[in-house]
Order: structure tokens, then C-alpha cells, then sequence
């Protein structure tokens, strides 16, 4: 006859029994983590194509390219090139957002001034600053000033765009209720218009920081003009291949910087805005 079985009261189970250690929710990896693994496994997969024959002998290895930049960034012409695109690029686009803002807020307060100007703007902004460069060479030659008219008039046209469809995009209960409070019209631009636009001029002022940089760059290759494309000619006439992609791997870091720059200003100064906030919640 079988001996019955016997159990332990819940209390001594529990005291006897060691504790069932679930997993809790992982932790998210750092946001930094994805991108800069795809980096390194676009640069590592690029050295062994390189390496392997398969891309020809047109290009030179992620290795050497890195080499022929640390040599780069010991020679003084290599910072001069840096300080004359970096002060091109940051007067043109610093002009051009003092022209734009101003300027496309005094187009979206009034409703003839938006529509008497709608047709020029339309006009003017498609055109691409390379097709007015032989235009700007011949006014201003080939100097600094060349370059800085270009950037503004490359630049002007996505601040001016955003901002004045950002300040006729306010919401009409916001603009009753300004007026029902009794604020004047300076007064409803300053605390409801302006506010209102700020989300569509910080992306009309980072899409054109980029844009103004490409001008800068691509008119130095184009023209001669001292600077980074300047400097990226040189060492392609004297068959330097592996300095030329440096110079142009430079290039893309200033890019992204610039645009990282921007958006770091952006989380700063529009932390109340909704956009930042969601992006922020992800």
C-alpha cells in the first residue's frame, strides 16, 4: 500500500523554495548605439570590397583614406581651406537668415504682400545658385564676397518659405483669443505668430545651413576659390587619392555636424513645442 503523499504548508514552501528571479523589461540600448555600429559596419564591409579588387583601383581604403586625413590635419594649408569655408558659409548663411525672417514675417501679415509677392518668390526660389554663378563671378570675381552672395541666395529662399507658411499657419482660436485679451497687433505677433512659426523657421534654417554649406564647397571646386573645394583640387591635380576622399570624408563630417548642431538647438529653444516633446517621449 502506497504511502500518501505529504505537503508542505504554503508558508514553508515559500521559505524553502528558492525565488523564481524573472527578467524585467530590458533596458533600451543608448540611442548612439544603432547608427554608429551601421557606421563601422559600412566602413569595415568598404575596406574588404576595396581590399578584395572587386570596386577596381579607383578607390583607396578606409585605412589609408585614414591615414592621408591624419597627415591632412597636421599641414597649416589644411585649416586655413577649413577657416575660409567655415567663414563663407557662416556669413552668407547669417545674412541670409536676417534678410528671411524679418522679411517673411512682413510678407504673412499682410494679404497683399503675400499674394503680390507669391509669383516672384515661386520664381526665384527654384533656381539652382549654380546657374547665377557665372553671373556672380563676373560682378564679384572670384573672392570671399562671390561666395557669401551665393550662400545668401542660396540660403534665403527655405527660411523665407518656411517662415512665412509658418506664420500664416497659426490657429484662428489662438488669433480670437489674442484679440478677445485685447493685444495689439505688435503684441499678437510677438506672443502667438512668432511662437507658432518657430517650429517651421528652426527646419527652414537647418535645411538651409546644409544647403549653404554645398554652395560653399561645390563653388570653391567650381570657381578656385580658396577653401575646401579648393583644397579637395589640389591634391586631386597632384593624383593624391586617398587625400581627395579625405577631404571630402571632411566635408560630410562638417554636414553632419551642422546638422546635428541644429538639432540640438532645436530640443533647447522649442523644448515646449509638441514635435520635441514626442520625439523625446520615443
Amino acid at each position: 500500500m502506497a504511502s500518501p503523499r505529504t505537503h508542505a504548508p504554503p508558508e514553508v514552501t515559500a521559505v524553502l523554495a528558492p525565488p523564481l528571479r524573472g527578467r524585467g523589461p530590458a533596458r533600451p540600448a543608448p540611442p548612439w548605439v544603432l547608427p554608429t555600429a551601421t557606421v563601422v559596419g559600412v566602413l569595415v564591409a568598404a575596406e574588404l570590397v576595396i581590399r578584395s579588387g572587386v570596386a577596381g583601383t579607383h578607390f583607396p581604403t578606409i585605412t589609408a583614406t585614414g591615414r592621408a586625413l591624419g597627415q591632412e590635419m597636421t599641414k597649416a594649408g589644411f585649416w586655413t581651406a577649413m577657416g575660409e569655408t567655415t567663414y563663407a558659409w557662416l556669413a552668407g548663411f547669417g545674412l541670409a537668415t536676417l534678410i528671411a525672417i524679418p522679411l517673411g514675417l512682413g510678407i504673412a501679415s499682410s494679404r497683399f504682400a503675400f499674394r503680390s509677392s507669391r509669383l516672384l518668390i515661386d520664381f526665384l526660389r527654384p533656381i539652382p545658385p549654380v546657374a547665377v554663378l557665372p553671373l556672380a563671378v563676373l560682378v564679384l570675381g572670384t573672392g570671399t564676397q562671390m561666395k557669401i552672395w551665393l550662400v545668401v541666395f542660396s540660403a534665403l529662399w527655405p527660411v523665407l518659405f518656411q517662415t512665412i507658411y509658418g506664420a500664416q499657419d497659426v490657429d484662428p482660436v489662438a488669433r480670437d483669443t489674442a484679440r478677445a485679451y485685447g493685444l495689439n497687433r505688435l503684441e499678437r505677433y510677438r506672443y502667438v505668430v512668432v511662437p507658432s512659426a518657430a517650429p517651421y523657421i528652426a527646419t527652414g534654417l537647418r535645411l538651409a545651413a546644409t544647403i549653404a554649406l554645398v554652395v560653399t564647397i561645390a563653388t570653391e571646386l567650381i570657381v578656385g576659390s580658396a577653401g575646401l573645394g579648393y583644397r579637395i583640387n589640389q591634391v586631386r591635380y597632384a593624383d593624391d587619392t586617398p587625400a581627395m576622399y579625405a577631404l571630402i570624408f571632411v566635408a560630410g563630417i562638417l554636414g553632419w555636424l551642422i546638422t546635428v548642431g541644429f538639432r540640438f538647438l532645436e530640443k533647447r529653444l522649442l523644448h515646449w513645442h509638441h514635435s520635441q516633446r514626442v520625439e523625446a517621449g520615443r
